[in-house]
C-alpha cells in the first residue's frame, strides 16, 4: 500500500486533544488525536471530534493537528473554556503519570449534525472525554448511531466514575485496556478471578465481542469468544512510552478493518508500538511500508 493512500475504510475518534507538558518539552497529545494520526498513516480515512479554546494554545494546537494530516473540520472552538494543558511526569519503569486540568474545552463538545457515525466502520472513544456531562451526553448520542464501537478505557485518576465506565462498557464492541485497568474492572464487576475469568465475565455482562489487553514490555493478550492470543512486545531502546498504546490500537484496528488475520494484525501492532516507544512523542514520522515489512 502506498504511503498515505486511503482504503475505503473510515473511522471517527472522539475526545481530548491537548498539550502534554513533558519532562522533555511541550508536545501535542491526547489519545484520540494519536489514534487518528496513526489510523490515517495506515490507510484509514479517520477524523477527529474534539474542542480547543479560542486562545493562543488552541490556535497552535489546530495548526499542529493540521500539519500532521488530520482534518480540523470537526474540532470545535470554545469561546468560554481554555485549551487543555497536561503535566506529564515519568515514574518508575518508564510509566508516565498525568495531571490533567479541568474543566477545559473538550469537556464541552457539542452535537454536530454534520458528523455521521453511521457512515464510519469504527467509532473510537475513551473514558476521559466522558468526565463532564456535556461531552458525555454528546458521546452517548453518537454511540446510538455508530456501528462498531471501540472503547479505549484509559482510566486517569481522578477523572472517572464507576457508573460512567459501566455505561460505556455497555456500548463497546471492542474493549482495549491495560494490565492495571483490567484489575480495576475486575474488582468492580467480577469476583476477582484470573485475567481470563475477568475477561469472560465482562464479555458476558456487557455483550462485548473482543477485548485487547496491553501489558507494556510483556506484550499483551487478545480475547474473543472463541480464542485467546498472546503477542510479544518489540525489544527496543525506550525513548518515551507516550502514545505507544494508542499506536498499537490504531495499527491493530487498521489491519482488522482491512480483513487481516488476527495474529498478523497483533504482530504488526506490536511492531508499530515498539517503533513509537523508540521515538520522541506519540506521533513520529514513519514509512508504513517499512513497518509492515518487518511484521
Amino acid at each position: 500500500m502506498e504511503h498515505n493512500a486511503f482504503t475505503t475504510k473510515r473511522a471517527i475518534c472522539y475526545g481530548e486533544v491537548l498539550w502534554d507538558n513533558l519532562p522533555t518539552g511541550r508536545l501535542a497529545g491526547g489519545a484520540p488525536m494519536n489514534v487518528t494520526y496513526h489510523l490515517r498513516k495506515l490507510g484509514i480515512d479517520a477524523s477527529l471530534i474534539s474542542s480547543v479554546g479560542a486562545d493562543a494554545a488552541g490556535k497552535e494546537l489546530l495548526s499542529f493537528v493540521s500539519s500532521i494530516g488530520i482534518p480540523t473540520a470537526n474540532i470545535q472552538t470554545d469561546e468560554k473554556h481554555a485549551t487543555s494543558e497536561v503535566i506529564a511526569e515519568e515514574k518508575a519503569n518508564n510509566e508516565m503519570v498525568y495531571t490533567i486540568s479541568y474543566p477545559v474545552a473538550w469537556d464541552f463538545i457539542t452535537s454536530d449534525k454534520n458528523v455521521k457515525p453511521a457512515a464510519a466502520d469504527a467509532f473510537i472513544f475513551g473514558s476521559l472525554s466522558a468526565r463532564n456531562e456535556v461531552s458525555k451526553n454528546t458521546l452517548l448520542g453518537l454511540l446510538e448511531e455508530s456501528n462498531f464501537n471501540v472503547f479505549d478505557v484509559n482510566l486517569r485518576e481522578p477523572h472517572y466514575k464507576r457508573a460512567t465506565i459501566e455505561q460505556l462498557l455497555g456500548k463497546a464492541d471492542l474493549l482495549k485496556l491495560n494490565e492495571n485497568e483490567i484489575v480495576i474492572l475486575g474488582q468492580w464487576f467480577t469476583t476477582h478471578g484470573t485475567e481470563k475469568d475477568i475477561v469472560l465475565s465482562l464479555m458476558e455482562q456487557f455483550d462485548i465481542g473482543e477485548i485487547l489487553i496491553t501489558k507494556g514490555a510483556e506484550g499483551g493478550t487478545y480475547y474473543d469468544h472463541t480464542q485467546m492470543l498472546n503477542y510479544a512486545a518489540e525489544k527496543v531502546k525506550v525513548v518515551d512510552t507516550v502514545g505507544s498504546g494508542d499506536s498499537f490500537l490504531a495499527a491493530f484496528l487498521s489491519r482488522k478493518l482491512m480483513g487481516e488475520e488476527l495474529e498478523r494484525s497483533l504482530n504488526f501492532a506490536s511492531k508499530l508500538a515498539g517503533f513509537v516507544t523508540s521515538q520522541k512523542g506519540a506521533c513520529p514520522q514513519y514509512d508504513i511500508d517499512e513497518v509492515w515489512a518487518k511484521s
